[in-house]
C-alpha cells in the first residue's frame, strides 16, 4: 500500500525508542515517545504554504505531534509541515 499525504502534510517514520540507558534496560511502558524521525512522503503544499520538507529528511517534531497510522505492521506519524520543529543535517 502507498500513502500519499495531501496538502501540507508529511508522513514520518519515528526513530526507534531507546532500549537501554547506561546499562539499564527500559521496559516498553516507560519508554519515551521518540521526537525524531525520517520523512517518508510529503504532500504538494498549499497555495499559502509551499512544501519545504523532502523525502528522507531527518526531522525533529513535538512530543504530541501527528496522528499515528499503522500500515503493513509499521507505525508512522502523519502531521502537518508546521508541526515539524527542525530538519537535522
Amino acid at each position: 500500500m502507498t500513502i500519499k499525504p495531501l496538502a501540507d502534510r508529511v508522513l514520518v517514520l519515528p526513530a526507534p525508542a531507546e532500549e537501554k540507558v547506561g546499562g539499564i534496560i527500559i521496559p516498553d511502558t516507560a519508554k519515551e515517545k521518540p521526537q525524531r524521525g525520517k520523512v517518508i512522503a510529503v504532500g504538494n503544499g498549499t497555495k499559502d504554504e509551499e512544501m519545504i520538507l523532502k523525502v528522507n529528511d531527518e526531522v525533529l517534531y513535538g512530543k504530541y505531534a501527528g496522528t499515528e497510522i499503522e500500515c503493513e505492521g509499521e507505525k508512522y506519524l502523519m502531521m502537518r509541515q508546521s508541526d515539524v520543529l527542525a530538519v537535522v543535517k
